[in-house]
């Protein structure tokens, strides 16, 4: 199991975030990393994520989105699922990937209730029609996976 740095970039290129993880499973199309979450305990939604919470990430090649199952640093009790709504990552190097985020995510918590974020950013966006359209699409896969999948193993995504 590898190092890697995953980079989250704007839409004009610039990075927003950097954090390093190790890979846990890859294939041609994807890899499925472990993380712990860098920045300080917030609230978020109706958990709190906190420094050093697991997260194992799961990331395309040829999906527009990237899939975040997040575990408690106490316990490992399983907190949800945010998932990105991203251009499709980049292996720059084995070393690092880096994703054009959208705006556009959706949180699931672990009972399967699905709550859209972040809508009024995404339309602020300046996106072509194309980039929309794919986005928008994306944001309709993700609505259906996790409607028919509860639980939802991450470690179980790529062969």
């Amino acid at each position: 199991m590898s190092g890697i740095t995953v980079i989250k970039r704007n839409l004009a290129g610039e990075e927003t975030w950097r954090y390093s993880g190790r890979s846990l499973k890859r294939s041609e199309n994807a890899v499925i990393l472990e993380a712990l979450f860098n920045r300080d305990d917030m609230p978020f939604m109706d958990v709190i994520l906190k420094r050093g919470d697991r997260f194992i990430e799961l990331f395309y090649v040829d999906h527009w989105y990237n899939i975040f199952e997040i575990h408690d640093r106490d316990d490992n009790t399983l907190k949800g699922w945010y998932c990105n709504v991203s251009q499709p990552v980049v292996f720059d190097t084995d070393e690092r990937i880096s994703f054009i985020d959208l705006a556009l995510d959706l949180w699931v918590a672990p009972d399967g209730k699905q709550t859209v974020l972040d809508e009024d950013e995404f339309t602020a966006l300046s996106l072509d029609d194309e980039i929309k359209h794919k986005a928008l699409d994306a944001l309709g896969q993700l609505k259906s996976i996790f409607s028919s999948s509860i639980p939802f193993k991450l470690i179980d995504e790529i062969p």
